[in-house]
């Protein structure tokens, strides 16, 4: 029998079980192992998504450990203190770091040797830290970063012109998966057309779109105490481009190597993943007050990690 793609997911709250849900209804053949400090809700989650599998296809799920890690492909993290309303991303930073680090080790320890994707927030810091953690490649370390974001812009767009979502292109939100986050929309069409063509959107009109979607995460919050549905499928993507390298272009948590004019951090911009991680990151072109945006949010990100120091 031809052994399946293996994923661990380490955290089954309401992100991870989201996850765990839509992998295997986009995979039709993987090996998901779970483990959460909840024993029982683990279990139980177990035996429903595999009451799934006989619709969608031939997948494995159980509940396991770290050493389950040894010869996965992916070991997802989405364990962490969700944020509660009022909270910003940054506020969870030393709360999750210490539930990360007791997490790392023991993968890495387990000899797993394939790529961590991380959503656990603040998800540029955590996953930042999780590279410095691992000592793995760059590439084999990504972060969910501003894919929900985009996923966020595209709606707001779609929303504010009455037009269906999958006729949004190209926009894209960079920099911090939080409060400094920015969108950039010279590359974004609607319907085929800049959206410079289009008289409804003026500058106000934008910077309207990018306030909402630096918002919608904290609404979501306030509504129903936790956004996972858009992490959830933004987790399956990426997962998905590794497993099957499909070598797809996502807004993500990436390594920066001089892009953007910066080093030594993560954070959120277009990359090509697909077998081991990230294949390029993108550097997109940014105008002189993008460009500030990008450093701003770098700056903040540089601010938390030198204060885990």
């Amino acid at each position: 029998m031809k052994k399946q793609r293996k994923v661990i997911l380490v955290g089954n709250g309401a992100v991870g079980s989201s996850f765990a849900f839509s992998l295997l209804q986009n995979m039709s053949s993987v090996e998901l192992v779970v483990i959460d400090i909840n024993k029982e809700k683990t279990m139980g989650d177990v035996l429903d998504l595999q009451d799934v599998t006989p619709m969608t296809g031939s997948s494995i799920v159980r509940a396991g450990t770290y050493e389950d890690a040894t010869d996965a492909d992916i070991a997802v993290v989405t364990a962490g203190v969700p944020r509660q309303p009022g909270e910003t991303r940054l506020d969870l930073f030393k709360k999750n770091t210490n539930i990360l680090k007791a997490i790392v080790m023991p993968i890495v320890n387990s000899g797993f040797d394939g790529c961590f994707v991380i959503s656990s927030n603040p998800v540029d810091v955590l996953t930042t830290i999780t590279q410095h953690l691992s000592g793995f490649s760059k590439e084999k370390v990504i972060g969910t970063g501003t894919s929900l974001d985009s996923a966020r812009l595209c709606v707001e767009l779609a929303l504010k012109l009455n037009v269906l979502v999958s006729e949004v292109k190209n926009a894209y939100v960079l920099g911090e998966h939080g409060d400094s986050l920015f969108a950039t929309f010279a590359e974004a069409t609607v319907l085929g057309k800049k959206l410079s063509e289009i008289a409804a959107l003026d500058k106000k009109s934008l910077q309207k779109l990018e306030e909402s979607v630096r918002k919608r995460g904290s609404r979501i919050i306030d509504l129903k105490k936790a956004t996972h549905y858009g992490v959830a499928v933004c987790l399956m993507r990426i997962c998905k481009a590794i497993l099957t390298d499909e070598e797809i272009m996502l807004p993500v948590s990436a390594p920066l190597v001089g892009q953007y004019g910066q080093k030594g951090i993560y954070l959120g911009t277009p990359a090509i993943i697909g077998t081991g991680g990230i294949k390029q990151v993108i550097e997109m072109q940014l105008v002189p007050a993008e460009f500030q945006k990008m450093k701003l949010s770098a700056d903040k990100m540089r601010e938390v990690l030198v204060s885990l120091e």
